[in-house]
C-alpha cells in the first residue's frame, strides 16, 4: 500500500468518490420510505451480539508490504503457489486472424494510398489478446464439472434395488408371490444360511485401535471434490460471468444452397440462359446479385462457339450459397431466362415453345428443323447479344414450410401461379398453394428444414412494355392473391429442377464473390459453387474484417424516342476506364458482356475496383445499334451515343441511381474529370441534354466508407500522415494553417455520420481516435491538443451503439462489437512485436505526431525541435525543452510537477534489438484516458458514465501491454504506475458519478451497470496494480455503501453490494489474495522474528501446534481474521449479517449463499488445490462460516418439532417420506429465503442445500486437529447446536431414489413454484425486474445486426417461462443424475460422520459428554432412518458399535429412548436386500445384545425393544422382505454359537428364544399382510403376534385392541368383546404389580366368570419386565382410568353380541371401583344398563352356528391337515360356508385347485390328489355331558363358554353312508377346542377328538327321542305356533313316511333280541315310543284348539292316521322282555297289594 503522507490527495479524492457515490444513491432511491434503522453494531451492523460483534470496517492488510516482510521459507510446490501470483499469470498473445479463403483478399500491390494501407491493415493484422491464463471461465468449470462426475461408482441404495409392487398385475404373478412368501413362514430358521461374518467382531481390541481401523477404512477411496456431486446452483446467469466476445468475422446471413440441375423446354432449338436472384417484395428491393448458370447441352452450346471464348471455370458453376440476413414471407427466387437476340418481338420468338409439344416431334418435325436452322443463323451471326425471354418465380418461404413438414428428399412440383404438389415415390399425394402462407416472420428459420428438389414446370413470357423492377414487384405481390393475374396468363411450359436446402457449414469448392477459393478447395478443376452476395434488406450492423472492393453497375432503361433515325436493337457496351483513351479500358475480372437494351431488364454487371481510385477513372457507356438482318454494306453494330460515370467526386465514390444525358458525338478530351451534366461546347446531345439513360451504381466496398463524414475525417487525418498541404477535400482547399479547426469539427461531425458507416468502419475508427489521443499531431509548428476531442467523439459512438444496437449486449449491457474491438483489436499504438519501425506502427506509418523517439541519425519527429511540449491533455503545461530528452521530462513531469526518478526511466528509453528506442506515445494511453475522464464534462461525462464499463476495458488492455512491452510485470507493483494515474483512476470516478447527483437519473438498470462495470475494473486490477491500493478502494466503497443501506432499507443497494462483491471474488487468485496463512499474530507485527517464526511454522507443513487463544480468531469473524483475509472477510461478514436472526429480511438469501457457493466451488474444482493439505489452507478462510451457520440454525429449522417428522420409522423411499422432506424447511426459513415478510413468497430447499454443503465442505477439509481444538473450546449448548446443524444435514442430502428422478421428469412444469417466487420478487422490487427481463432478451446469441422486432419483454426468452423442453431427459441422464446424488448423499454423510468422530473424541474426556454422545448417537440414528448407501452404513454401523462399546450405560441406562430407536433401525437394516448392510446391522445387533448381557446377565430390555421394534417395522414397512431378516436371524445365531467367551452362560440360549420368538412374530406379521382378504387367517395371525409379544405388555395390549377393531369392522361383537376383556385383564395383572387397592381387579383371576380363557393373560413368565422400568406399560391404557374404559368397552361389544349375562359379570369387576371413587353417577349409569340388559334376557336370541372345517393339501402351507371349529354367524346354513370358503381359497389357487369334501368322514390323505386343495367342512353342535346340563339351563348357558362339539357321521357296516334300518350305524364325534367360545378369535384349534359308535337301534332310538322332543316343543311352545305344530305332526303320524316311526317300531320291536345285551335297548325304544305316541295324541288336542272350520278335515285325517298308527303300534310297544321286569313286577303287584 502507498504511504499515506506520500498520497495526500489520493487518498481525500477516494473518499470523497464513495461520499458522492451514496449521496446519488439516496438521491436515486429517496422514494424508499424507510422504516427505521437497523440495530447498529461498531456503528455499522444490526445484528445478535454473539454473532457479529465487532463487524465494523476494518482496514485491510497491505498486501505488497507483507509480502516483503514475510518471505516465504519454502522454493517451491503447490504450498508455495499460495503465496504469490504466478509469473506467466498474465500473456500478450498476437494470433493470426482466420483466413476463410485460400489466398489472403488483399489488393494488387502498387502505389496504395494510407487509408487503403490502414484497412488493409486493419483487415490482416494479428489479433492482439490479452489472456489471464488462470482465468477459468464459468464454462471450463461446467464442463470439468461433467469431467470430474466421469467414473463415479454407483452407489447400492436398497430403494433402487426394491422391486415396484405397483407393477404385480398379473394374477399368476400375485400366486407365484404369495405361495413363495406363504412357504417361507415355515422354513426352518436354523437351516437358513446366514451372512458372512465380519472378521475380528468378537475379539477383544482396544478402542483406540478399533478407532484408528475405522478412521482408515472411513478415508479411503473417497471422493475428493463434494461440488462436483452437488448441481449447480439454480440461479440466473451468473453476474461475474465476463463471457469471451465473439471474434470479428465477415457478416453471413441464414445460408441456402441451391443447386441447378436441369433446364428443358418442349422443343430444344437454341441455347436457353439463366439467371437467378432474391427480391423482397415488401421492401422492394433486389437483395442478391444474379447468379448466372448455363444449363445447356454440349450441342447446344457448340452453337455459339464462335463467340465464346475458353471460358473461366468460375463461369461453370450451377450452385450458389444465397444469404439472406432478413427472412421474411415477402422473399422470393426470381429465375429469367434470356435467349441469343434476333429478329422480331419476345412474343413472336415465344410462340414455338407455347405451340409446340415435345409429343408431337415427329409430326412437326420439318417445322422444327427450319425453326433451329434460323436459330443457328441467329447464333452465327449475333451470339453475343441477348434478349429476355421468359421468368417465373418461387416464393421462398413456401418451400421451407413444405420441406419442413416432409420427408427427406421430397420433391415439390410447381405449376402455373406457384401450385404446388409434393411427390413422394412419383405419386402426387396432395397440394399446397403460395396462397397459404402467412404473413409475419414467426416461421422464417432457414437453417433446419430438409432439403427439397423442386421441379419448376411453368414460366411466363416477357412482355416487352413490362420489364422493370417495379413491374416484377407487382407480378410478384399478385402471385400471392388468390384470383392472380397470372393464372391467366399463358405459360410457357418447360422443366426446370434445383435442389434447395440449408447451406452447409463448409461446403467444398466454393468461390467468394470477388472469386476467391474458400478453405476447403481441394481440386481447382472441380466445378465450383459461388456465394452470392447479399444486399440486405435493411442495415446490417457489422464491421468489416476483410478486403472487399466490388462495383456493381445495373444499366436500367433508355429513351431514345426522341432521337433521329432508327435504333430498334440497342446494345449498351460499360467499360472500366482509368483514362480518355481506348487503351485505358481496365479489364473487369467478372462479367463483361453486351446488353440489348431495347429489352433493358435487371442486368448487372460488376467488377472489382482498383484500390486506390483517382479523378480519370470512370465508367463509360457506348451505345451501339444492333442490326439483325443481314445486310450489304450494313456493319452488325453502329454506335449511336456514349455517356461515362467518373468515379470520384470531390473525392468520395460516386454510387447511387443516375439518370444521365447521352452525346451522339465522342466525349471530347478531359471529359473524364467531368460529369455528362456539363454542357461541353460543341457536342451533340440525346433529346437536348435531357437524361435519357437510368442506371445504378452499387458498390460493396470495405475501403470506400459513402460517408461524408467518415471520409473527411478519413481524408485529414491521411493527408496529416502525408503533410502535403494544401489539403483538398471536395470543393475545399485546406491550408496547414486551418488544418487544425477542420481536423477538430471533422471530429465533432462524426457525430453526424450515418450508424452503419460507422460500425463498419468501426475498428479503423476507434484506432484513429486512440492514435489521435496518445500522439498529438504537429501542425504548422504546433502540438495540437485532440486528446478532448477524440474522447468526446468516442463516448459518444459508443454510446450510439449501446442505444441502437441493444439486441447485440449481454448480461452487464456490453456492446458485442465493442467488446470484440477490445479483446481481439485494440492495441497501444507502435506496441505491435512484429513492427520494425519506431513510428506509429500500423496505425499510419506517419512521423508527423509529436513522439520522444530517439534514433542514432535524427529525431523520428521534423518538427519537434521547434514545436512547444504541450501536454496532450493539459494545454497550458507548456516548456521550452532543449532536446528530446528534457522534452520527455517536461511531458512527464511538469503534470503533477514531481521530480522524475530514476524508477521513471521506463517511460524514456526502451532497449530493442540492440539500439535504444524511445516509446513513441508522448502519453500513455490508459493516463490519458484516465485524465481525460477526469477533465470532462457535460454531455461528455454522461456519455463516458453511461458506458464506463468500455473505458475501464480500454484503461486495463492499455495497462497490460504497457506493462507487458516495457518488461514490468515481474517489477513490484508498488513502482508500476506513477501516483498521479492513480490518483486519475479515482479522480475520474468522482467526477463522473458526481454529475449523476444532478441529473437525478432513476435509471436502475443504469446504476446496475455502473456497479458491475467498476467490479470487474477492480478485479483487472487486482491483477496488475497494488493490491493493497485496490483493496482500499473496496473497502471505502464498503464503508459508505453499508452506511448508507441499512438508513435506506433497500434491498436492490444490498444486491448491488453483493454483485459487487461477487464480481471481485471472482478474481482466478482469489486464495493468494486472501493470504491464507495462520493467524498466529497480527499480520502488523513491528517483530521480524515473530513472523519469520510464524512463516515458519506456516510453510513446515502447515502446523496447527498453535496457540490455543488464538484457536478462537480463526472460527470468528474477528478483527485479526477480516484484516488478514479480507476479501473471505467480506463474505462471510455479508453471510453473517444476512443470516442474522434478526435480519429484517429484505434481502434475498440466495445472493449471498450463491456467492459463498460459487467460491467454493470453484476452490473445489481447481487444480491448483487438489492437494489434501492446500486445500486445508484454502478451507482455513471460511471456518468462521461454521459458527454463522450455527448461529442461524434457529432459522433453517425448529427442533422442536415432533421426532417423527425426521426420526421416520419407515422404510426408505416410501410417498410419506417424500412429503416429510419437502416440508423440511420451516416458515421461517422459507421467509428468509425469500427475503420478505409476504408470506406466499416461499421458495425451494435449493439455498439451504447450497449453504449446507459449504459448511460440509468446510468440515471435510479443514484439518483435523484445529477443529478438535475448537470443539474443546465450545460450550455444551454450542456443541448440541452444532450436532442439530448435523441432523439437519443428514436429512437435507439424503437420497431421493431413482424413482423419485423419474417421477420428477414426468412432472410437465417442475419448478411452477419456483418460477413463479422469481417473477413475484421483480414485481415486487428486490431486484430490478426491467434488468432482468432486458437481460433476459440480451442472450449471447442474439443478432449482431439490427432487430427485426424491437421488444424488450419477450415471453418466450424469459427466465421463468414454464417450458417442459428440459424435462424430457433420456434413461441415461437419469441415471447418470441418480448416481450423482448417490455419491452425494454417501460423501455427505460420511463427512457428517467424519465429524461426529471429532466431536466424540473430543468430548470423551470431559464431563459433560453424555449430554454430547447423546446428540451424536441422535445424529447417527438419524442417518440410519434416512436412504442410505451401503457404503456409508458399513462406515456408521462401524462407528456405532465402537460408540456403544466405549459408552455402554449410554446406551442402557441414559439414553433408553434411543436404545429402542437402535434397534428398531438395526432391524430395519437387518431386512435389507443389500447383504453387505446385512452383515453389518446383525453385528451390530449381536453386540448390543452382547453389551446389554454384560451389564447385568440379562438382556431384557434388548429384548423388549428388539422385539417392540419388530412390530414397528413390519406392521409399517412397505417393502418389507421375511427371507432377508431371517437370514439376520441367522447371522445373529450363528455369532452366539461362536462366541466362545459366553458359551458358558445363558446368554446363548436366551438369544436363541428371542431369535425364534422374533422369527414366530415375522412370520405371522409378514403373512397377515398378505391374508387381508382371510379374515380367519389375518385373526388368527394378529393372534400369535400378540402371544408373540406376551413378555411386551404394551405391544400385546396394542395388538390385542387391533383384533377388537377388526372383529368390530366385521360384526363380530362377541369376539371384539373378549379382545377387550383380555385387554382389562392384562392391564390389571400389572396394575396390581404396581399398585395395590383393594378395590382393582387382583390380576387375570377376577375375570375368569367372564371367560375361562382370559386366564393366559398372567404375567409369570422370567422374562417379564418390570413395569415400573422407564418405557414399559406407560400407555394411557395400564392406568386405572385405562382399565375402566376396556371394561366400559367390552360391555358394551357384549351388549351388541346379545350376552346380556356377560355384561353382568363385566360390570360385577366395575362395580367395585366406582364404589371406591364414590362415583354415583357412574354407579347409576351402570345399574341402568344392568337393568336394560336383564329386560333383555328373555328375547328371542341366537347366538353362532359351529362348522368343523379341516384343509387338507400342501397348497395351504401351514394349514395342511389342520382342523378348526368355525363360528359363523347365527342361522348359516352349511351351503353358505362352503360356497364362502371354495370361494375365497378358488380365486386364491384357482378355481379347478379346489375341492370342497361332501361327506365328514375321516380323510386318508393319500388318497388326495396332491397338486391340489380340498376343504371338508362339516356343521357341528355343542356338546355336553349329562352332568354339564343341570349348569347349562339357558340358551345363553348352552351357548357360552363352549370348548366341545359333536357331529355325526351315519354309515352301515359294508361302508356305505345310508342302509336299511336294521344295518344303519352312526359314528359321534366329539371335538374339544383349544380355547372356549366366544373368544378373541373365530377359529379354534381343535386339539382332542373322541368317536362313539352307536348301533342301528341306538340309532333308532335317539331318532325316536329327539322326534318326541320335537313334538313336545312345537304343542308347549308359547306362543303357539300351529304351523309348525302341523308340520310336526304330518312328519309323525303321515301316513307317507319313509322308515317313519311305524317301520322303526316294526324293525325292532317285532321280536325280542336274541343278544341280551341288546335288551336294555329293546326296552328303552319301546318306551320311547309309548311315550311318543302320548306325545302324538296331545299335540293333535292342541292342534285342535288351534285350527278353524276350513282345517277340520284336515285334522279329522290326521286324526285317523294318528289312529292307525297307534293300533300297529299297540301289540309292539306292549310286549315285554320279562327277564327285565322280573324284580319291577314283584314290587308293583306288592305295591299293588297295598
Amino acid at each position: 500500500m502507498w504511504k499515506k503522507s506520500q498520497q495526500p490527495s489520493c487518498f481525500l479524492s477516494l473518499l470523497a468518490c464513495w461520499l458522492m457515490l451514496i449521496n446519488i444513491c439516496v438521491l436515486l432511491f429517496s422514494r424508499t420510505v424507510a422504516a427505521e434503522v437497523r440495530k447498529q453494531i461498531a456503528g455499522q451492523y444490526g445484528g445478535s451480539p454473539q454473532l457479529l460483534k465487532n463487524l465494523s470496517a476494518v482496514e485491510p492488510v497491505d498486501f505488497e508490504e507483507y509480502l516483503i516482510t514475510h518471505p516465504p521459507l519454502i522454493e517451491s510446490g503447490p504450498l508455495r503457489d499460495l503465496i504469490e501470483f504466478p509469473p506467466d499469470d498474465i500473456e500478450v498473445l498476437y494470433t493470426p486472424r482466420e483466413c476463410r479463403t485460400l489466398g489472403q483478399a488483399v489488393p494488387e500491390e502498387g502505389e496504395n494510398d494510407p487509408h487503403v494501407r490502414d484497412c488493409v491493415r486493419s483487415y490482416t493484422e494479428d489479433w492482439a489478446i490479452v489472456n489471464r491464463k488462470y482465468d477459468t471461465s464459468l464454462d471450463f468449470l461446467l464442463t470439468s464439472q461433467k469431467e470430474r462426475q466421469r467414473g463415479l461408482p454407483k452407489q447400492v441404495f436398497e430403494s433402487d434395488e426394491l422391486p415396484d409392487h405397483s407393477s404385480y398385475q398379473d394374477d399368476q404373478v400375485n400366486l407365484s408371490f404369495y405361495c413363495c412368501v406363504w412357504a417361507c413362514s415355515i422354513f426352518d430358521l436354523k437351516n437358513s444360511q446366514p451372512d458372512a461374518l465380519l472378521p475380528h467382531l468378537l475379539d477383544r481390541v482396544p478402542n483406540e485401535e478399533i478407532d484408528h481401523h475405522n478412521e482408515d477404512q472411513r478415508k479411503s477411496n473417497r471422493h475428493r471434490e463434494l461440488f462436483a456431486l452437488h448441481p449447480a446452483l439454480d440461479e440466473e446467469e451468473p453476474i461475474e460471468r465476463h463471457c469471451v466476445p465473439d471474434v470479428p468475422k465477415e457478416h453471413f446471413g441464414q445460408r441456402l444452397l441451391v443447386k441447378c440441375l436441369s433446364l428443358k423446354f418442349e422443343i430444344e432449338i437454341e441455347p436457353i440462359f439463366a439467371s437467378l436472384a432474391l427480391y423482397d417484395v415488401k421492401e422492394k428491393k433486389k437483395i442478391s446479385e444474379n447468379f448466372y448458370f448455363d444449363l445447356n447441352s454440349e450441342q447446344t452450346k457448340a452453337m455459339l462457339r464462335p463467340h465464346i471464348p475458353s471460358a473461366a471455370i468460375s463461369t461453370l458453376a450451377r450452385s450458389a450459397v444465397f444469404s439472406i440476413t432478413y427472412p421474411s414471407q415477402d422473399v422470393f427466387f426470381v429465375i429469367k431466362l434470356e435467349k441469343v437476340l434476333q429478329q422480331g418481338d419476345i412474343g413472336e420468338c415465344a410462340e414455338p415453345y407455347m405451340v409446340f409439344k415435345e409429343s408431337d416431334a415427329a409430326k412437326n418435325k420439318e417445322k422444327l428443323e427450319k425453326l433451329r436452322s434460323q436459330s443457328e443463323q441467329f447464333c452465327q451471326r449475333l451470339g453475343r447479344y441477348r434478349m429476355p425471354f421468359a421468368w417465373t418465380a418461387i416464393h421462398l418461404m413456401n418451400i421451407v414450410n413444405s420441406a419442413g413438414s416432409l420427408e427427406r428428399d421430397t420433391e415439390l412440383e410447381m405449376g402455373l401461379s406457384g401450385s404446388w404438389s409434393e411427390r413422394r415415390n412419383s405419386s402426387i399425394v396432395g397440394r399446397r398453394s403460395l396462397e397459404r402462407t402467412t404473413s409475419g416472420d414467426e416461421s422464417c428459420s432457414l437453417t433446419s428444414f430438409r432439403p427439397a428438389t423442386l421441379t419448376v414446370t411453368n414460366f411466363f413470357k416477357q412482355e416487352g412494355d413490362r420489364l422493370s423492377d417495379e413491374d416484377l414487384y407487382k407480378f410478384l405481390a399478385d402471385m400471392r392473391r388468390p384470383s392472380s393475374v397470372l393464372r391467366r396468363l399463358r405459360p410457357i411450359t418447360g422443366r426446370l429442377k434445383i435442389d434447395i436446402s440449408p447451406a452447409p457449414e463448409n461446403p467444398h469448392y466454393c468461390l467468394t464473390p470477388d472469386l476467391l477459393q474458400v478453405k476447403p478447395y481441394p481440386d481447382s478443376r472441380v466445378r465450383p459453387t459461388k456465394e452470392i452476395l447479399e444486399f440486405p434488406a435493411r442495415d446490417v450492423y457489422v464491421p468489416n474484417t476483410t478486403y472487399r472492393n466490388l462495383l456493381y453497375v445495373n444499366p436500367q432503361s433508355l429513351n431514345f424516342a426522341n432521337r433521329q433515325g432508327s435504333a430498334r436493337n440497342i446494345t449498351v457496351k460499360v467499360q472500366f476506364m482509368n483514362g480518355e483513351d481506348p487503351s485505358n479500358a481496365m479489364p473487369v475480372s467478372f462479367d463483361n458482356a453486351e446488353i440489348n437494351l431495347q429489352y433493358l431488364y435487371d442486368q448487372t454487371y460488376h467488377g472489382e475496383l482498383p484500390a486506390s481510385l483517382t479523378d480519370h477513372h470512370h465508367i463509360l457507356f457506348t451505345f451501339y445499334h444492333v442490326s439483325c438482318q443481314q445486310k450489304q454494306n450494313t456493319p452488325l453494330e453502329t454506335p449511336v451515343g456514349y455517356t461515362w460515370i467518373p468515379m470520384l467526386q470531390n473525392g468520395r465514390l460516386r454510387t447511387g441511381h443516375f439518370c444521365l444525358p447521352v452525346s451522339l458525338e465522342k466525349p471530347p478530351q478531359s471529359y473524364s474529370v467531368l460529369s455528362p451534366d456539363v454542357p461541353l461546347p460543341g457536342m451533340k446531345w440525346v433529346d437536348n441534354h435531357r437524361g435519357v439513360f437510368n442506371v445504378e451504381v452499387v458498390a460493396a466496398s470495405t475501403i470506400h466508407t459513402q460517408d461524408q463524414y467518415l471520409d473527411k475525417f478519413f481524408a485529414l487525418v491521411h493527408a496529416l500522415d502525408e503533410h502535403m498541404f494544401p489539403v483538398r477535400i471536395g470543393d475545399m482547399r485546406i491550408m496547414e494553417n486551418n488544418l487544425e479547426a477542420e481536423l477538430k469539427s471533422s471530429i465533432a461531425a462524426l457525430n453526424s455520420s450515418q450508424l452503419e458507416p460507422v460500425v463498419r468502419f468501426l475498428h479503423l475508427l476507434l484506432d484513429k481516435l486512440v492514435l489521435l489521443m496518445v500522439r498529438p499531431p504537429v501542425i504548422a509548428g504546433q502540438i495540437v491538443n485532440l486528446g478532448q476531442a477524440s474522447f468526446e467523439v468516442m463516448a459518444s459512438i459508443v454510446n450510439r451503439l449501446h442505444k441502437y444496437l441493444d439486441t447485440s449486449q449481454d448480461m452487464h449491457g456490453r456492446n458485442s462489437l465493442l467488446s470484440s474491438y477490445i479483446h481481439y483489436v485494440f492495441r497501444l499504438p507502435n506496441m505491435d512485436p512484429n513492427s520494425p519501425s519506431p513510428g506509429p506502427g500500423g496505425l499510419g506509418g506517419s512521423v508527423h505526431y509529436a513522439t520522444m523517439a530517439r534514433s542514432a541519425v535524427r529525431p523520428a519527429s521534423l518538427n519537434l525541435n521547434r514545436s512547444r511540449s504541450l501536454s496532450n491533455s493539459n494545454p497550458d503545461i507548456s516548456g521550452t525543452p532543449t532536446s528530446p530528452d528534457d522534452e520527455v521530462r517536461s511531458i512527464i513531469g511538469s503534470k503533477v510537477g514531481i521530480e522524475l526518478r530514476h524508477t521513471d526511466l521506463y517511460a524514456v528509453y526502451l532497449m530493442v534489438n540492440g539500439s535504444l528506442m524511445a516509446p513513441s506515445c508522448s502519453q500513455l494511453f490508459h493516463e490519458e484516458l484516465a485524465l481525460q475522464w477526469v477533465v470532462s464534462s457535460g454531455s461528455v461525462r454522461e456519455g463516458a458514465l453511461q458506458q464506463a464499463w468500455f473505458f475501464f476495458e480500454l484503461m486495463v488492455k492499455s495497462i497490460i501491454h504497457h506493462l507487458y512491452f516495457t518488461d514490468r510485470l515481474q517489477s513490484p507493483r508498488k513502482n508500476r504506475f506513477p501516483e498521479r494515474f492513480m490518483d486519475d483512476i479515482t479522480i475520474s470516478k468522482i467526477f463522473n458519478i458526481f454529475s449523476r447527483s444532478f441529473l437525478l437519473i432513476k435509471d436502475l438498470e443504469l446504476v446496475e451497470r455502473l456497479n458491475t462495470s467498476l467490479a470487474f475494473f477492480l478485479n483487472d486490477l487486482l491483477s496488475v496494480m497494488d493490491r493493497g491500493f485496490v483493496f482500499s478502494l473496496i473497502k471505502t466503497y464498503w464503508k459508505q455503501v453499508s452506511t448508507k443501506l441499512y438508513a435506506l432499507q433497500n434491498p436492490t443497494l444490498e444486491s448491488l453490494r453483493l454483485d459487487f462483491l461477487r464480481i471481485i471474488c471472482s478474481h482466478e487468485h482469489y486464495v493468494t489474495l486472501n493470504l491464507p496463512f495462520s493467524l498466529l499474530t497480527p499480520p502488523a507485527s513491528p517483530s521480524p522474528s515473530v513472523s519469520s517464526k510464524n512463516i515458519t511454522l506456516f510453510f513446515s507443513g502447515f502446523s496447527t501446534q498453535v496457540q490455543d487463544q488464538k484457536i478462537a480468531n480463526m472460527f470468528e469473524l474477528s478483527v485479526p481474521f477480516r484484516e488478514q483475509h479480507y476479501l473471505a472477510g467480506l463474505v462471510l461478514t455479508e453471510l453473517a449479517v444476512i443470516l442474522d436472526p434478526e435480519a429484517d429480511g429484505s434481502v434475498p438469501w440466495c445472493k449471498v449463499i450463491s456467492v459463498v457457493h460459487n467460491l467454493l466451488s470453484s476452490h473445489d474444482s481447481d487444480p491448483r488445490y487438489a492437494d489434501f493439505e492446500v486445500k486445508a489452507r484454502v478451507a482455513l478462510l471460511y471456518l468462521p462460516l461454521i459458527g454463522i451457520v450455527m448461529e442461524t440454525l434457529p432459522q433453517l429449522h425448529d427442533f422442536t418439532e415432533s421426532y417423527n417428522q425426521w426420526g421416520r420409522p419407515g422404510g426408505p423411499g416410501t410417498e410419506e417420506q417424500e412429503a416429510e422432506g419437502n416440508s423440511m424447511i420451516s416458515q421461517t426459513v422459507a421467509m428468509a429465503i425469500a427475503g420478505t415478510s409476504v408470506p406466499q413468497m416461499s421458495r425451494p430447499s435449493s439455498f439451504l442445500r447450497s449453504l449446507l454443503i459449504c459448511l460440509l465442505w468446510v468440515l471435510k477439509n479443514a484439518d483435523e486437529m484445529v477443529l478438535q481444538k475448537w470443539f474443546t473450546d465450545l460450550s455444551v449448548s454450542q456443541l448440541n447446536r452444532l450436532l442439530d446443524l448435523l441432523y439437519l444435514c443428514v436429512s437435507c442430502f439424503e437420497y431421493k431414489g431413482k424413482k423419485a428422478f423419474e417421477r420428477m421428469n414426468s412432472l410437465t412444469f417442475k419448478k411452477s413454484k419456483d418460477m413463479k417466487a422469481k417473477l413475484e420478487e421483480a414485481i415486487l422490487g428486490s431486484i430490478g425486474a426491467r434488468q432482468e427481463m432486458v437481460r433476459r432478451s440480451r442472450g449471447p446469441s442474439g443478432s449482431a445486426f439490427g432487430s427485426q422486432e424491437n421488444l424488450r419483454w419477450r415471453k418466450d426468452m424469459t427466465h421463468w417461462r414454464q417450458t417442459s423442453e428440459k424435462m424430457d431427459k433420456t434413461r441415461a441422464e437419469l441415471e447418470h443424475e441418480a448416481i450423482i446424488d448417490g455419491n452425494l448423499a454417501t460423501e455427505a454423510n460420511l463427512i457428517i460422520l467424519d465429524t461426529l468422530e471429532i466431536i466424540v473424541q473430543t468430548v470423551s474426556v470431559t464431563e459433560s459428554k453424555e449430554s454430547i454422545l447423546g446428540g451424536v448417537l441422535k445424529v447417527l440414528l438419524h442417518s440410519m432412518a434416512c436412504n442410505q448407501s451401503a457404503l456409508y452404513l458399513q462406515h456408521c454401523f462401524a462407528t456405532q458399535r465402537a460408540l456403544v462399546s466405549k459408552f455402554p450405560e449410554l446406551l442402557f441406562e441414559e439414553e433408553t429412548e434411543q436404545c429402542a430407536d437402535l434397534c428398531l433401525r438395526l432391524l430395519r437394516n437387518c431386512s435389507s436386500s443389500i447383504s453387505t448392510i446385512r452383515a453389518h446391522a446383525s453385528a451390530s445387533l449381536y453386540l448390543l445384545m452382547r453389551q446389554n448381557f454384560e451389564i447385568g446377565n440379562n438382556f431384557a430390555r434388548v429384548k423388549m425393544q428388539v422385539t417392540m421394534s419388530l412390530s414397528s417395522l413390519v406392521g409399517t414397512s412397505q417393502n418389507f422382505n421375511e427371507d432377508f431378516l431371517r437370514r439376520s436371524l441367522k447371522t445373529i445365531l450363528t455369532y452366539a454359537e461362536e462366541d466362545l467367551e459366553l458359551r458358558e452362560t445363558t446368554f446363548p440360549d436366551q438369544v436363541q428364544d428371542l431369535v425364534f420368538n422374533l422369527h414366530m412374530i415375522l412370520s405371522d406379521t409378514v403373512k397377515m399382510k398378505e391374508h387381508q382378504e382371510d379374515p380367519e387367517m389375518l385373526i388368527d395371525l394378529m393372534y400369535r403376534i400378540a402371544k408373540g409379544y406376551q413378555t411386551s405388555p404394551d405391544l400385546r395390549l396394542t395388538w390385542l385392541q387391533n383384533m377388537a377393531g377388526k372383529h368390530s369392522e366385521r360384526n363380530n361383537h362377541a369376539e371384539a368383546a373378549q379382545c377387550l376383556v383380555h385387554s382389562a385383564a392384562l392391564v390389571a395383572e400389572y396394575l396390581s404389580m404396581l399398585e395395590d387397592r383393594k378395590y382393582l381387579p387382583v390380576g387375570c383371576v377376577t375375570f375368569q366368570n367372564i371367560s375361562s380363557n382370559v386366564l393366559e393373560e398372567s404375567a409369570v413368565s422370567d422374562d417379564v419386565v418390570s413395569p415400573d422400568e422407564e418405557g414399559i406399560c406407560s400407555g394411557k391404557y395400564f392406568t386405572e382410568a385405562g382399565l375402566v374404559g376396556l371394561l366400559e368397552q367390552a360391555a358394551s361389544s357384549f351388549s351388541m353380541a346379545g350376552m346380556y349375562e356377560a355384561v353382568n359379570e363385566v360390570y360385577k369387576v366395575l362395580i367395585p371401583i366406582h364404589e371406591a371413587n364414590r362415583d354415583a353417577k357412574k354407579l347409576a349409569t351402570i345399574h341402568g344398563k344392568l337393568q336394560e340388559a336383564f329386560g333383555k334376557i328373555d328375547g328371542k336370541r341366537m347366538f353362532g352356528t359351529y362348522f368343523r372345517v379341516g384343509f387338507y393339501g400342501s397348497k395351504f402351507g401351514d394349514l395342511d391337515e389342520q382342523e378348526f371349529v368355525y363360528k359363523e354367524p347365527a342361522i348359516t346354513k352349511l351351503a353358505e360356508i362352503s360356497h364362502r370358503l371354495e370361494g375365497f381359497y378358488g380365486e386364491r389357487f384357482g378355481e379347478d385347485q379346489v375341492e370342497v369334501i361332501k361327506d365328514s368322514n375321516p380323510v386318508d390323505k393319500c388318497k388326495l390328489d396332491p397338486n391340489k386343495a380340498f376343504i371338508q367342512i362339516t356343521y357341528v353342535e355343542p356338546y355336553f355331558d349329562t352332568y354339564e346340563m343341570k349348569d347349562r339351563i339357558t340358551y345363553f348357558d348352552k351357548n357360552y363358554n363352549l370348548r366341545r362339539f359333536v357331529y355325526c357321521t351315519p354309515f352301515t357296516l359294508d361302508g356305505r353312508a345310508h342302509g336299511d334300518l336294521h344295518e344303519q350305524f352312526k359314528r359321534k364325534t366329539i371335538l374339544t377346542t383349544s380355547h372356549a367360545f366366544p373368544y378373541i378369535k373365530t377359529r379354534i384349534n381343535i386339539i382332542h377328538k373322541e368317536e362313539i359308535i352307536s348301533t342301528p337301534i341306538e340309532v333308532a332310538i335317539e331318532d325316536m327321542q329327539k322326534k318326541t322332543q320335537e313334538l313336545a316343543f312345537a304343542t308347549h311352545q308359547d306362543p303357539s305356533d300351529a304351523k309348525m305344530l302341523q308340520m310336526v305332526l304330518q312328519g309323525s303320524v303321515g301316513t307317507t313316511v319313509n322308515q317313519g316311526p311305524l317301520e322303526v317300531a316294526q324293525v325292532f320291536l317285532s321280536e325280542i333280541p336274541s343278544d341280551p345285551k341288546l335288551y336294555r335297548h329293546h326296552n328303552k325304544l319301546r318306551l320311547c315310543f309309548k311315550d311318543f305316541t302320548k306325545r302324538c295324541e296331545d299335540a293333535l288336542r292342541k292342534n285342535k284348539s288351534l285350527i278353524g272350520p276350513d282345517q277340520k278335515e284336515y285334522q279329522r285325517e290326521l286324526e285317523r292316521n294318528y289312529h292307525r298308527l297307534k293300533e300297529a303300534l299297540q301289540p309292539l310297544i306292549n310286549r315285554k322282555i320279562p327277564q327285565l321286569y322280573k324284580p319291577v313286577l314283584q314290587v308293583n303287584s306288592h305295591r299293588s297289594d297295598n
